[in-house]
């Protein structure tokens, strides 16, 4: 499940100079370290399985020339355009975790997905969610707009985790929250990581 052969994917594995542009404009969003927790911890609702925050120059040792997978997962629902203020009060972990238990309260995000599964593709050109024969795509994240992802167990005792996605926009005005349902903990976490491998690809080819 880690890793494929890049098929179905026609974005993918393409020229390199549309690599090193992705990575040129990951640097211009870059701002602070990054760090990768794999920590299992207690499962809890509040305790983070894995998070990614993508401002970083540290390498998770994974990188290869062409990073691939598709994992099958459920939308749960988005937060659009937060205002750039907002936007700054999600930084870590568990903000970000705690603003989006408010929002489910709130009404303004499901508890539960819809019975529809996706496939979620990360690749070193970003995040790609689209419907399970590939037809249509329903969100691109690119790879330099990703701020942050993380994922935790969504409390509900039926062992299904929370992947949330926060991206910013190209003038970095504001953010976005994107939130999917995960079958287990460890789908969650292979998805972290191979993000955190298409960072290292993105980074590695830019100095290259």
């Amino acid at each position: 499940m880690l890793a494929c052969d890049c098929q179905g994917c026609s974005e993918r594995c393409s020229a390199r100079s549309r690599n090193a542009t992705a990575a040129a404009a990951l640097k211009a969003v870059r701002s602070a370290p990054k760090s990768v927790d794999s920590s299992l911890g207690g499962l809890s609702r509040s305790s983070t399985v894995a998070s990614l925050d993508t401002d970083s120059t540290k390498s998770s040792g994974n990188s290869t020339s062409e990073i691939c997978a598709e994992f099958r997962v459920k939308y749960v629902g988005a937060i659009e355009k937060l205002q750039l203020d907002m936007s700054k009060t999600l930084h870590e972990p568990l903000d970000l975790i705690n603003y989006i238990d408010a929002a489910q309260q709130d009404g303004k995000l499901p508890f539960v997905p819809g019975d529809e599964e996706m496939i979620l593709g990360v690749s070193k050109h970003g995040v790609k969610v689209a419907s399970l024969d590939q037809c249509d795509v329903l969100h691109r994240h690119p790879l330099f707009l990703i701020v942050r992802m993380l994922c935790y167990d969504d409390g509900l005792g039926a062992g299904k985790n929370l992947l949330a996605l926060k991206t910013t926009d190209p003038k970095q005005e504001g953010c976005s929250i994107w939130v999917y349902q995960c079958t287990s903990s460890e789908q969650a976490q292979s998805i972290c990581k191979v993000l955190s491998a298409s960072f290292d690809c993105a980074l590695m080819s830019d100095k290259s």
